[in-house]
């Protein structure tokens, strides 16, 4: 295909995409793809190079793009409200194409699992998020129930709020979720307390914690796993 002279450099992305295939672009090259358009001073190109420049991409790669806010965006040279949309529906889009991949290897009484489903989700979160996950009696979702948001530490979740949201979705086993806003899925000692709670009142009402799992950057701990359960 390639003629005399050519080098995939003198290419734009667009061509270059036709010429050699999406794997052959830089990110730059593919988020210049999105974008189409520059300014008068910078490239499509260029511009791409920006976006990867953000601290959130910096830190966590492409993924990192998830968590980036519009604000953060527009202030790019050359990316307005609609170019910036477009970013975050992309980053939604490949957020949702990774879980659903994971999807189909989903099997609650496997930790990795659900640890992999729920990974590209939670890791990059800056807040703590809780998650209840509601089974039926064949360990399959009925439901998940996010029950806080930005809490220091699991000891102001409420059991009460746990088994009144099981009740009524007739859940007959749960499952709790958690991210580590600092990476390190390792369990606090109130992480512990709270989750031996919640498995003795489900004992108790005979809708048992068959897990707890923390989410970390690209790494989990189980409670069940770890013999804690």
């Amino acid at each position: 295909m390639n003629k005399e002279g050519y080098t995939a450099e003198n290419d734009m992305p667009y061509e270059k995409f036709l010429r050699l295939g999406s794997s052959a672009l830089t990110e730059a090259e593919l988020l210049a793809i999105i974008i189409r358009t520059g300014t008068k001073d910078l490239k499509p190109v260029e511009i791409g190079h920006k976006i990867l420049s953000l601290p959130s991409v910096k830190s966590y790669g492409l993924s990192g793009l998830y968590h980036v806010t519009l604000k953060e965006l527009m202030g790019i040279k050359g990316i307005g409200q609609v170019k910036a949309v477009k970013l975050k529906c992309l980053a939604e889009l490949s957020m949702r194409m990774a879980m659903a991949a994971a999807k189909k290897e989903l099997r609650f009484l496997n930790p990795a699992s659900v640890a992999n489903y729920y990974m590209e989700k939670l890791r990059h979160e800056k807040k703590e998020r809780v998650m209840l996950l509601l089974l039926d009696n064949k360990e399959q979702l009925l439901g998940e129930e996010l029950l806080s948001i930005g809490t220091v530490s699991l000891s102001l979740l409420s059991p009460r709020e746990v088994f009144v949201t099981a009740l009524k979705k007739e859940a007959v086993h749960i499952m709790l979720l958690h991210n580590h806003p600092s990476g390190d899925p390792v369990p606090s000692s109130e992480d512990i307390r709270v989750t031996e709670e919640i498995k003795e009142i489900g004992g108790m009402m005979d809708i048992p914690l068959i897990d707890h799992i923390i989410i970390g950057d690209n790494k989990y701990m189980s409670f069940r796993e770890a013999g804690l359960l």
